[in-house]
């Protein structure tokens, strides 16, 4: 292993890349991936809860009864509750997409990001709630941050059976496909 020096003369080894660190990044990324799937399933159309107090609904309202950060507590009082279905539908759709390409390793590092977007909303909306544990959400965010830092996908993912293939292309889309990798 090459080890560098510290700016204090003393030796640093670098971190560790081998099969072992590779195979736990993979794992937790598909780790990751399946906690979002389990967690769009019990958001239901048509009415996501709405109609009961239940549910997506309910937890959304968490935002406003028992509120984190007053300009959140204010967007979803006057445009999240107001729009609630398609709201529904929005946190469906992208909590479906993070856990799908978490799952296969594709464009994992802009998951990633959107999973740390998608992690401190619900935890603004949860955080002051009555039985919720906050370090779930830390955790959670925490383990995004893992992903993107570590690019979880080149990994027995499909952004490192892909990405030579978009190295060698010209295309914008191909170049777009290298950076969110």
């Amino acid at each position: 292993m090459h080890e560098t020096v510290s700016d204090r003369g003393s030796p640093v080894e670098p971190l560790d890349t081998g099969r072992g660190s590779r195979g736990a990044v993979a794992a937790v990324r598909v780790v990751v991936g399946m906690l979002w799937v389990a967690n769009s399933g019990w958001k239901t159309p048509p009415d996501f809860g709405q109609d009961t107090g239940t549910g997506l609904f309910r937890f959304t309202r968490y935002a406003v009864e028992h509120p984190v950060f007053p300009p959140y507590t204010w967007l979803v009082d006057n445009v999240v509750l107001p729009n609630f279905v398609l709201f529904g539908y929005a946190v469906l759709l992208l909590e479906a997409a993070l856990g799908a390409f978490l799952l296969v390793g594709l464009a994992t590092r802009l998951w990633a990001v959107l999973g740390m977007v998608q992690t401190t909303a619900i935890t603004l909306s949860v955080l002051n709630a009555p039985d919720e544990f906050p370090w779930t959400y830390y955790l959670m965010f925490a383990a995004h941050v893992v992903l993107f830092a570590t690019a979880a996908g080149r990994t027995a993912g499909l952004d490192g059976l892909l990405r030579p293939l978009w190295h060698r292309s010209d295309g914008r889309v191909a170049r777009i496909l290298m950076r969110v990798s």
